[in-house]
């Protein structure tokens, strides 16, 4: 074990100390960590969409961390320790790659895509017999998934089986089945509970739209964020130059604002 990995965990090991240690980081548990590390991961992924390098170092030291921090709980329960847990992924990386550990042969990065996810398939039935369930190609698409990514992976996995639109112009047409669906909805009340649930019908099939374009869903909505918040930003700025503010001005006229901001963009 390298000099900084241990002296990570020893500092660990001192803010849980139950008597000298931090009364924070003391009081935590898995669950309360949990969000922190989804945070962390986040701000990882920031750090690379930026190319901020320095950033991208420390974040993933804050997420390592996150990974010492559950260690050092699971080692005071008797659950597993930071060893454990690196000689696991240790043990799983060599298992999938067969063709560089092992005997086995992949040519192309795409056969080395079909290999791995026929292995973590034989690992997700392996660990459904062993709960006494039937597997399902869906086994393993954890809930804790942002619910973009989430569909993302879902539909992917059903795509293996042939369970597919052909085409992206049946993905559209299905989106325009939902968008009928939701007026209907609508039209007779808009009972909430089943406005709901078109919503998330229509949010489904536009999520497939941008898989078939291999385009990535999340990246997609956080453009159309960043879009929407340069956009009213600029509106805000254009209205403190007249004088005037957001909450003094009416929908037309920051309609708009809004498209000039659009037709300065397209200069």
């Amino acid at each position: 074990m390298t000099t900084a990995i241990a002296s990570l965990l020893d500092v660990m090991a001192q803010l849980r100390d139950p008597e000298n240690g931090c009364p924070w980081d003391v009081a935590q548990d898995f669950a309360s960590i949990a969000p922190y590390t989804i945070e962390e991961a986040y701000e990882v992924a920031e750090a690379i969409a930026e190319a901020d390098w320095p950033a991208l170092e420390d974040e993933l030291g804050d997420l390592l961390f996150q990974v010492v921090f559950y260690a050092q709980m699971a080692r005071e329960n008797g659950l597993f320790d930071f060893e454990s847990i690196a000689q696991g992924a240790v043990d799983k990386m060599v298992r999938r790659h067969p063709h560089v550990f092992g005997d086995g042969s992949v040519e192309t990065a795409e056969a080395q895509t079909h290999a791995w996810e026929a292995q973590k398939a034989e690992e997700r039935a392996a660990k459904a017999e062993a709960k006494g369930r039937t597997p399902s190609v869906l086994d393993g698409v954890t809930n804790a998934l942002p619910a973009l990514t989430r569909a993302v992976k879902l539909q992917a996995r059903a795509a293996r089986v042939g369970f597919d639109w052909p085409v992206t112009l049946a993905v559209i047409d299905k989106i325009d089945e939902e968008l009928d669906e939701l007026r209907a909805e609508f039209a007779s009340g808009g009972d909430k509970d089943r406005v709901t649930d078109e919503i998330g019908d229509l949010l489904f099939a536009c999520v497939n739209l941008a898989r078939h374009n291999r385009i990535d869903p999340e990246s997609a909505l956080r453009q159309g964020n960043a879009k929407f918040e340069r956009r009213f930003r600029r509106i805000e700025e254009m209205l403190e130059e007249s004088g005037s503010s957001a909450d003094q001005s009416s929908l037309e006229e920051m309609d708009r604002l809004w498209d000039a901001v659009k037709a300065e963009e397209r200069a």
